[in-house]
């Protein structure tokens, strides 16, 4: 990736990280952590990776205030309309909604369901050889669900392609860490011989997702990017832990993480 394009896209994330946390503090609500796991994946997929008419599908729709945030640094939403995040009547709920805003197709949040959904819209591709691929970004606590497993081996049964699924691996869920809560490992290991050509990545940098994308497009089978994150990635102290699933920001953790999210994008500006 060259300079000029990696600078283009951590600028995006940046502004697309500054405007979710504004909106999580004036709502005074949770899931910040989960947005900054997956900020960097949702910049690289939405502006780096799809083309025309592709589709993407958030399956971690508690991370929606991300999501929300990177259609509107698209253009799909105004920032009058970021305003009534968590308000009354808004289109902009915890969770994603169906058919209310451009680049969601889908209500999400009900875990498990995503990659069943993305493959679905593949298949339908297929047959309307429309071209169209389908991105989901899921979480690694929700493979714990059967739904995904099911919906992993109806991607290698059809050998679907068309489906690009990108795991935010940041070893965390709900109720505590993946691997004492239901053990995933080996993932990568798993998931290939399910029949997916799986890449591991790290998901906070531009450069690894590049080469990741690259390996899964030269790949005659369908993809898995397991992408390795950090949960709340630069919230001190809460940093990598269940804690930042579920915590509001208070006046003085927010001024410190946008110093931080500032001297991340200026660092990492700094070395190109």
């Amino acid at each position: 990736m060259d300079q000029k394009r990696r600078k283009e896209l951590l600028e995006r994330a940046w502004n697309i990280k500054k405007r979710f946390l504004k909106m999580y503090k004036t709502a005074n609500a949770g899931h910040v952590g989960t947005s900054l796991s997956c900020a960097e994946l949702l910049t690289f997929v939405v502006f780096d990776w799809m083309q025309g008419e592709d589709e993407f599908i958030l399956s971690k729709g508690h991370a929606a205030a991300a999501l929300y945030s990177t259609l509107a640094e698209r253009g799909f939403i105004t920032e009058k309309d970021i305003e009534t995040f968590y308000c009354d009547a808004t289109y902009l709920a915890a969770h994603p909604p169906p058919n209310k805003l451009k680049g969601i197709p889908f209500a999400t949040g009900s875990l498990g369901h995503g990659l069943s959904l993305a493959a679905g819209l593949a298949l339908a591709s297929r047959y309307k050889k429309s071209g169209k691929r389908a991105f989901c970004i899921t979480s690694d606590g929700e493979i714990d669900e059967g739904s995904l497993w099911e919906a992993a081996s109806f991607i290698i049964h059809h050998s679907l392609q068309n489906v690009i699924w990108l795991i935010d691996r940041n070893h965390l869920q709900g109720f505590g860490r993946t691997e004492e809560v239901l053990k995933l490992e080996p993932l990568t290991k798993r998931l290939t011989l399910l029949g997916f050509t799986a890449v591991e990545c790290n998901g906070h940098d531009f450069a690894s997702l590049e080469q990741g994308k690259l390996l899964l497009e030269r790949s005659s089978k369908p993809g898995v990017l397991i992408c390795s994150t950090i949960k709340g990635k630069g919230w001190k102290p809460y940093e990598n832990t269940v804690d930042s699933h579920y915590l509001p920001m208070k006046d003085e953790q927010y001024e410190a993480l946008i110093a931080e999210i500032d001297n991340q994008y200026l660092r990492s500006v700094s070395g190109l």
